[in-house]
């Protein structure tokens, strides 16, 4: 530490040379602290879903339906607390940009199978006995300014009505919202009366896009899936049962290996940074090779010259790169606020991770340089060779 000053002046030197390097360190962590979280959450390791959730699906694809007449098979399943049916509706409300999921469901059985999503009980009446009645989470609603007893109007992407429109008018009979902070998932969620869906619709009645299983308990996930495809194989309704995660997930992994994607994009970035602050010391080196010929002269060894080096790429790196994670949680923090992204943390993982990058950053870039310096001869320094 006594060498500090020494190290941190020799770091400024060059004020704007050493500004912009930050600038560009800076950039490249926020990259990596927005791409590390956002594979934390594709993992898995951020997404608030339900436990004891089971999704059941054609085993050919999500998007084939499946009879209604499994239904009370899968309800005799050993285990199983509750089962209800989701079909995705697809409805543009305004605007394309205006994005949210839209389910149509059987209100009994959705009440039922989400007891952490809370109604209130005059609005359950409500949702049961209107046909085009919807609900809404508590995050969409406030997104949208709706409150109850509004009419919402839905261009469905999906579903024609019979005489071949595909405008439908839902009227919002409830607003939805946590049971305890955080417990409902689908706070940004629309959910439509599937009896009113199904009649209207040009095709597909009788249909259930997937089956939403609760189980009673979520250790036995793995062993109840496997019991429930069992029912169906080698029969016309063939099923494929996962958690509701790994669902989640593997609808996200169709649009590409994103892993490979965001790890390809830093790759790339943090590649045209190391060319950069490689560039950065051996310039700075080179500009102070009679500084150093004079720090050899007055004692000090190859070794602590070779360190001082080291030193000023390792502050240079660290600077940078933990200015470039706090931007990263500030930007994660208003990402989380946005409608519909899902929230996303720098747990420690990330910050480890982060944390190797600027060490390993700083060996790359500081050791030829600082290898160059310890080697330096005093006469050739001195003479400007």
């Amino acid at each position: 530490m006594r060498f500090f000053p020494l190290v941190w002046a020799m770091l400024w030197r060059s004020r704007a040379r050493t500004v912009l390097t930050l600038l560009s360190l800076v950039t490249a962590f926020l990259l990596l602290g927005l791409i590390q979280a956002a594979n934390a959450l594709f993992e898995g390791g951020t997404v608030n879903l339900s436990a004891p959730i089971l999704i059941t699906q054609a085993r050919v694809s999500f998007t084939s339906p499946l009879p209604m007449r499994l239904l009370p098979r899968l309800e005799a399943v050993p285990g199983v607390a509750s089962v209800s049916h989701s079909q995705f509706f697809g409805g543009i409300y305004q605007d394309p940009k205006n994005f949210f999921p839209q389910f149509a469901v059987n209100p009994e059985r959705w009440i039922r199978t989400f007891p952490e999503c809370v109604l209130p009980p005059a609005q359950e009446q409500a949702w049961r006995g209107t046909r085009t009645g919807a609900i809404a989470g508590s995050q969409l609603a406030q997104r949208f300014g709706w409150k109850v007893g509004d009419k919402i109007p839905l261009v469905s992407q999906i579903w024609p009505q019979k005489d071949g429109t595909r405008a439908w008018t839902f009227d919002l009979v409830g607003i939805f919202g946590d049971k305890v902070k955080d417990s409902c998932a689908r706070v940004g969620n629309m959910y439509l009366n599937y009896f009113y869906v199904d009649e209207a619709r040009q095709y597909g009645q009788g249909g259930a896009g997937i089956f939403v299983v609760r189980i009673q308990d979520p250790e036995q996930a793995g062993p109840i899936g496997q019991v429930i495809d069992g029912m169906f194989e080698n029969s016309p309704d063939e099923t494929k049962t996962q958690t509701e995660k790994d669902f989640s997930l593997n609808f996200l992994r169709q649009i590409g290996n994103l892993k490979l994607i965001l790890y390809s994009i830093l790759g790339a970035v943090f590649f045209a940074i190391l060319m950069l602050t490689g560039n950065t010391m051996s310039q700075a080196v080179q500009d102070r090779i009679p500084e150093l010929a004079v720090l050899k002269i007055i004692g000090f060894t190859d070794r602590q010259v070779l360190a001082l080096v080291l030193s000023e790429s390792l502050f240079l790196c660290v600077l940078g790169g933990m200015a470039g994670m706090l931007l990263s949680v500030g930007a994660m923090g208003v990402l989380g606020k946005l409608p519909n992204f899902p929230p996303m943390s720098a747990n420690l993982e990330v910050w480890l991770f982060a944390a190797v990058s600027m060490v390993l950053l700083s060996l790359l870039v500081g050791v030829w340089p600082a290898v160059r310096a310890s080697r330096l001869s005093i006469v050739d320094a001195l003479a400007g060779r």
